[in-house]
């Protein structure tokens, strides 16, 4: 507990539509990568927290899946898991696209918040500098939802610090709920499973993405080998996606292995011993207790 009276804390959560930038902001922000980024929408479907300490504050930030219409069991988990995280915020941050600005979904997600918000307008970095102004002007339909609007490149961290500051300038007096070089709450088994399912989100195609899951089978520490062996199942709805994620020759089960070793290794500071399967489990997007046991929702 931080006993300085000026120190501010509190938890933030960041709240927009599928494949707006929430991940990489989140990874901007706390300064380390922790959430699973790729181009594809739903990449994240876990509630997950990022903390970020200065010198006179904790952010605690909380990322959240994507709102969408959501189709089936898991899309119905995954807004569900969003939608509750905006109830634990002490500041919510809501992000938008600047190409795609305040459609449909934005402006549902918007009505639907319990309180003011920070408008963060992402990818800034696409478009020309006079092209903004009029999304600006276009939050004016939202007069009293946003207490500021920062225009920022979560990509390349152009409008980061003045979010911060920002952000800090609204949080409450508080403790330091978590130790200065803390910069995640999830668990090490958890993360190794996002940075492998990030890879199969970037490497395939299609449909086979949302429909995989990855369950880690072993996670053992080696310390005098400077070693932590994992050894994890990625689950498949179909045979023929099994097919895909192994590749020929087992190439692609071989890249999404590489480059996943690779972003484990740099977070856990140890070399890492990677064994990957691939099995399948006929549906389980649509089978509320596999959905479950793979670790989505409640």
């Amino acid at each position: 507990m931080n006993k300085n009276t000026n120190f501010r804390s509190g938890f933030i959560t960041v709240i927009g539509r599928p494949n707006v930038g929430k991940s990489t902001l989140i990874n901007a922000l706390v300064g380390e990568k922790i959430a699973a980024v790729s181009d594809k929408p739903n990449t994240t479907r876990n509630r997950i927290l990022g903390i970020r300490t200065l010198p006179d504050a904790q952010l605690i930030f909380l990322d959240t899946p994507g709102i969408h219409k959501a189709r089936g069991p898991l899309g119905k988990v995954m807004v569900h898991t969003a939608m509750s995280a905006v109830q634990e915020a002490d500041e919510i941050v809501m992000m938008i696209e600047v190409k795609e600005p305040f459609g449909k979904g934005d402006s549902f997600i918007i009505e639907s918040l319990p309180k003011k918000s920070i408008l963060v307008v992402n990818k800034i970095d696409t478009i020309k500098k006079n092209e903004l102004l009029p999304i600006l002007q276009d939050s004016k339909e939202f007069e009293g939802k946003f207490k500021e609007i920062i225009p920022i490149s979560a990509i390349n961290a152009d409008g980061t610090q003045e979010l911060l500051d920002t952000i800090v300038k609204y949080l409450p007096e508080g403790p330091k709920y978590f130790p200065e070089d803390m910069i995640t709450d999830q668990p090490e088994r958890f993360i190794a499973a996002e940075f492998i399912r990030e890879k199969i989100f970037t490497l395939t195609q299609q449909e086979i993405p949302y429909q995989t899951a990855v369950a880690i089978e072993e996670f053992e520490e080696i310390p005098e080998k400077n070693l932590i062996n994992i050894s994890a199942v990625i689950y498949v709805e179909r045979a023929n996606h099994k097919g895909i994620i192994i590749g020929k020759k087992g190439e692609m089960l071989k890249q999404i292995g590489t480059l996943a070793r690779g972003d484990i290794e740099k977070i856990l500071g140890t070399k890492v011993f990677l064994e990957l399967w691939v099995k399948v489990k006929d549906k389980w997007t649509h089978r509320e207790n596999l959905i479950r046991e793979f670790g989505y929702g409640d």
